[in-house]
This record gives C-alpha cells, structure tokens and sequence, in this order.
C-alpha cells in the first residue's frame, strides 16, 4: 500500500506539472512516432470522415484505424515532411504534419506505403484511403499550397486553445516558405468550420463521400502569426 500510495503521488505530480507548464512548439522526428500516432489516434477515430473511410461498424475498426495513422506518420517522415508537436512540461500533447508544396504526395504511386497499407489496414480501407486522397488533390488550386494532412490534440487537452497555437505555428512554417501561397486541410466535421473560419480558412469546395461531405479548406499565409517553432 504504501509503494502504491507513492506511485499515486507521483503520477498527480506529474500532471501538476504538466498542467501548470507553458505550452511550447517543437520540431518532430521519428522518435516521436509512437507518441504522435498515439495522438492522432485517439483524436481521430471518432471522426465522420474516420468512420467512413475504415467503415466503424465493421470489427477492426479501432486497429484500421491505428495501422493508417502509423503508415501515413512512417511516409511523412520518410519523405522528410515538417512535423511539429506541442509539449506541456514532457509531455507531447499535440502534433501536425506539413506536407511541402512540392510533393503533390500520390499515394497511388507509393508502393511499399501501398503493400504496408493492405497488410495492416485491408485493401479496401487502402483503396477508399486512395480514392479519398484524390478527390482533395483534385480540388487543390493550380499554385503551390502546403497540405496539413494530420493535426490532431490529446482529447484530454482539447478545449485550450492548444489546436489554434499548433495551427499559427504551422501557418509560421507555410509563411517562411517561399514556394507556397497558402495553406489546405479538410474536415468532414462541420463543428470545427466557425473555428477554421474564424482564422481565416475559406471554402475551396467540397467533396461527397457516401453521406459524409468533406468540406476542403484554404488560408492565405501572408497574415502576421504568434507562435514560433524552437
């Protein structure tokens, strides 16, 4: 009881500790992959768009939804994308994935992510994942923007801002690029349009999956930002 007692005052600790800390912006590399899938993970897979995608009401649901967010993570780093993470004390709270304005990623051309994908996820989560990703390339304006295909926060820090100072310190990075003219992602959840709205992301059009609409996103990067990247 009493090495029980002493864990328990060491975990509330902790999380003192973490929740009295000044969130601060970093850069990530592949040692942060199991925490970042982690994240997105778990802020993922109650999504609309999720749910469609890796079809929630079939078994597997909650392991289709682990292996895509582990082999999307695995290419971006592969490919040398920017990825940031937001840290309380030691604790990563928040990640986001940038895609380069250059890449134009084709995921059907991928191959070893494509065999990865099927071995874990399915063929017919991969081939759905496939389609989905080129109908949002295919309403993507002709200049050069930058993608945020992954941003997500620990539910259990949501609802502090922490997604707003994530997403200033991407548009940072979109900014001090000079080869990009904006920034795209895309929701299938309407909630979060007044909030990206309220940034300054507007409607680019939208895309019909099933019942679910996907609703594609742009923001010019020009605009002055806060956050900064350490």
């Amino acid at each position: 009881m009493v090495s029980d007692a002493l864990e328990d005052s060491t975990e509330n600790d902790a999380e003192n500790d973490t929740e009295n800390a000044e969130p601060v912006v970093v850069r990530l590399d592949s040692s942060a992959l199991n925490e970042a899938k982690s994240i997105l993970y778990k802020a993922y897979r109650h999504e609309p768009t999720f749910h469609y995608l890796f079809d929630h009401q079939r078994p597997g649901y909650d392991k289709r939804v682990r292996a895509t967010v582990r082999e999307l993570i695995s290419l971006y780093f592969e490919l040398d994308q920017d990825a940031i993470g937001l840290m309380l004390g030691d604790t990563l709270v928040a990640v986001a994935f940038l895609g380069d304005p250059e890449l134009r990623l084709d995921l059907a051309h991928q191959f070893s992510w494509r065999i990865r994908m099927m071995l874990t996820a399915g063929f017919s989560s991969t081939r759905r994942y496939i389609d989905y990703h080129e109908q949002i390339c295919a309403k993507l304006p002709d200049e050069g923007v930058h993608q945020l295909p992954l941003m997500g926060v620990h539910p259990k820090y949501q609802d502090r801002g922490y997604g707003r100072l994530l997403l200033e310190a991407v548009e940072r990075l979109c900014e001090d690029n000079p080869r990009g003219q904006g920034l795209v992602l895309d929701t299938g959840n309407s909630r979060y349009l007044q909030f990206y709205e309220s940034l300054g992301f507007r409607n680019l059009g939208e895309v019909q999956m099933g019942d679910l609409r996907e609703y594609i996103l742009y923001r010019d990067v020009s605009a002055p930002l806060n956050a900064t990247v350490q």
